[in-house]
């Protein structure tokens, strides 16, 4: 596969506790300069990011993050106010202790009302899969579906593990016609990428693969 292919299904990510302004503004130039599919960063960044690009890429924030555990409401908050900065794609996470729980219904409900609050805006659901079972990834798989995301999303990048090749395998299984899938944390190589996209990741979060291209670049 093309590198160019690959570029364009790649949300280059920075989400750290530290992240300055001239780091989101180094995401955003090499997101723009090699077309990533978009730029992930803090929301606290967005209204700045999207003032700064001028509409040449779409801007990407989490919500939620890394833990999943702010009650509805909160993540409702945070979705419509990265939206009302700017932001173009919400990723959000999943309370893990629910699906723990099996209170199936009132995450459903959830990704339901923070989809309605995100505006036809496109929504990722993280579910971080290093910290389920195979019943409880598949479960998920079913659980977007129902409520109508975009994307099922594998994990933050802040847990134990990221994207695996058996956990896109599975969730490609799962989830509906309509769901897409994006790869997140722990994708180190161009050869990992093309794999991930051959087993139907749509999206890849990374930022090490548009490091490595400034490398060869120079």
């Amino acid at each position: 596969m093309e590198k160019e292919k690959i570029l364009k299904k790649i949300d280059h990510t920075l989400l750290t506790q530290t992240a300055t302004w001239e780091e989101v503004r180094q995401i955003l130039d090499d997101a723009m300069r090699y077309g990533a599919a978009s730029a992930c960063i803090p929301a606290t960044y967005v209204k700045q990011s999207v003032e700064y690009v001028q509409g040449k890429l779409p801007i990407c924030t989490v919500i939620g993050f890394p833990n999943g555990y702010s009650t509805t409401s909160v993540k409702i908050f945070e979705a419509k106010d990265a939206i009302a900065n700017g932001a173009s794609e919400i990723d959000m996470v999943i309370n893990i202790g629910y699906l723990k729980d099996k209170r199936y219904q009132e995450i459903e409900d959830e990704i339901r009302e923070i989809r309605k609050a995100c505006d036809g805006r496109v929504l990722k659901v993280i579910i971080e899969t290093c910290l389920l079972t195979e019943e409880e990834k598949i479960k998920m798989c079913e659980i977007v579906t129902n409520a109508g995301a975009k994307f099922i999303k594998t994990s933050t990048g802040f847990s134990s593990a990221g994207a695996t090749f058996p956990d896109v395998t599975l969730m490609r299984a799962h989830v509906g016609s309509d769901v897409e899938i994006k790869a997140s944390g722990g994708i180190n190589s161009f050869a990992d990428a093309e794999e991930f996209i051959r087993l139907g990741a749509e999206r890849l979060g990374t930022s090490r693969l548009l490091n490595i291209l400034k490398e060869i670049d120079g």
